[in-house]
């Protein structure tokens, strides 16, 4: 009977391979296999955990861009009124002061967009960060986000005044400024869309490789079960045989 059990057991566990799907299901189904798939589904964790981070580092970075973008105008603006402004021959000081008063409006409008930008409560344009870490790798590693300081400060047009000497190099400095720190963001994007990819290739490769080893072969199971099924059958046949035999001889021997 020890016979029959053993291919009854045997069968019990390939069906739980079939219900799982999976012929690595413990230790005792391939020790080393199992080493190397917990490891393998390590890093596609890891890796599918820095995808999703560089998915929010490009959101930061189009929030950043959108508001830079929005400074841009407002810097332009601000360059169009002082070339207005240059214009002495036409204008009185009181022209120069409602000039001034927009400007002025207009700074107010760089420096909110500077202290008001944020992305989960963390201010980007302010100066509060030099930089952010953007784990995109499956080991936590990953890349630096350089951030731009937007303030008036920063921008050095805090005492920007058409009502007193000026000059248009300072507004011109401060776009230029601007527009380094968006093409910075855009480079930064497209750094963060190579390792989006470099991720996504490496999960699918990587998610290959352990499937090879930890999915279930369903044809050749299939084949195996079928295979066991005539051997458990035949033997359990055996064992009958052997029975009717032995009571036939014991028959025999009380005749």
């Amino acid at each position: 009977m020890s016979g029959i059990s053993g291919v009854g057991y045997s069968s019990y566990a390939d069906y739980g391979r079939f219900a799982s799907g999976r012929q690595i299901q413990s230790a005792a189904d391939g020790p080393a296999e199992l080493a190397i798939i917990q490891k393998q589904d390590a890093q596609i964790r890891g890796y599918d955990a820095g995808t999703r981070n560089i998915g929010t580092a490009q959101d930061l970075l189009k929030v950043s861009d959108g508001a830079m973008a929005g400074i841009t105008d407002y810097l332009q603006r601000i360059r169009e009124l002082g070339v207005q402004a240059s214009n002495s021959a036409l204008l009185s000081d009181s022209d120069l002061e409602d000039i001034q008063m927009e400007i002025d409006q207009l700074k107010q409008g760089i420096s909110d967009i500077a202290s008001n930008t944020n992305f989960n409560r963390k201010n980007l344009l302010d100066g509060s960060y030099n930089s952010l870490h953007v784990a995109a790798n499956a080991d936590g590693s990953g890349m630096e986000l350089a951030m731009s300081d937007a303030t008036l400060q920063a921008l050095g047009i805090v005492d920007f005044d058409v009502t007193k000497e000026f000059s248009l190099d300072t507004i011109d400095r401060a776009l230029e400024k601007v527009g380094s720190g968006r093409s910075s963001m855009g480079a930064q994007s497209n750094a963060l869309e190579y390792a989006y990819n470099y991720n996504t290739n490496t999960v699918l490769n990587t998610t290959a490789s352990k499937s090879r080893l930890e999915d279930l072969d369903f044809p050749a199971a299939i084949s195996e079960q079928k295979k066991k099924q005539t051997l458990q059958e035949y033997a359990m046949f055996m064992q009958v045989r052997r029975q009717q035999d032995e009571m036939n001889r014991m028959h025999r021997l009380f005749m």
